[in-house]
């Protein structure tokens, strides 16, 4: 039997948006520039940082998003025969994000069952005014554990024993971690907490309401 949850660990970009590939397939049509084309660039920019991935070294805010945008910029150039401006970069990928209001309700009531509640997400320290606009936060979540802020990110262990620790008189084993890549969630597990990978509201939402012993009408 596993132990009882007192306290959930939720992911940002979707979980409580709708899926982040909307975002990306935004981003691509305005721009015209592929996932491919971008993760070549990404590639070709690590040398510039001793071989780290420019998107992990702006997720744990060891560089600037205008650094990271140079960056593209850059190693995009010999792919589309021009330098992009990559202008409104930001913009364009929250305008195609939506709030998934069920998963939103939910940690909600979690909370309003005593619940502990801190988020954690892999983000953007330029991006914070951003994505706080979406929901809540401050009324649902007591922390926020923000990569672009602590200079460690998903799925790196210490980022979720700092969620832990944060969440004082909490131990891992009583935590349920929400996200919706799997390789964030086997990291939690590999730290001892609870994890659901998250894959839409129909299949998921049932299943954290068990983890937390609540039921759909609880959110009513």
């Amino acid at each position: 039997m596993s132990t009882p949850v007192r306290a959930v660990i939720c992911d940002f970009g979707g979980v409580l948006t709708t899926p982040l590939i909307q975002a990306f397939s935004a981003y691509q049509d305005h721009s015209g520039i592929s996932p491919e084309q971008l993760g070549t660039a990404m590639a070709n920019g690590a040398a510039e940082l001793e071989g780290a991935n420019p998107l992990y070294e702006l997720e744990c805010g060891r560089i600037t998003e205008g650094r990271f945008l140079d960056i593209l910029r850059i190693h995009l150039e010999p792919l589309l025969g021009h330098r992009p401006e990559l202008h409104r970069f930001s913009e364009l990928y929250f305008e195609a994000l939506d709030p998934n209001l069920p998963m939103i309700e939910l940690m909600a009531a979690a909370r309003d069952r005593g619940h502990r509640m801190a988020m954690l997400t892999n983000n953007v320290r330029e991006w914070e005014p951003l994505w706080r606009a979406f929901l809540p936060v401050d009324e649902i979540f007591e922390t926020v554990v923000d990569s672009g802020f602590v200079g460690m990110r998903k799925p790196e262990p210490e980022i979720y024993r700092l969620t832990v620790d944060r969440l004082d008189g909490i131990e891992a084993g009583e935590c349920l971690f929400i996200d919706d890549m799997e390789v964030n969630c086997e990291a939690a597990r590999a730290e001892g907490l609870q994890a659901v990978q998250f894959h839409d509201n129909e299949r998921t939402i049932p299943e954290i309401e068990s983890a937390l012993q609540m039921r759909g009408s609880d959110r009513q």
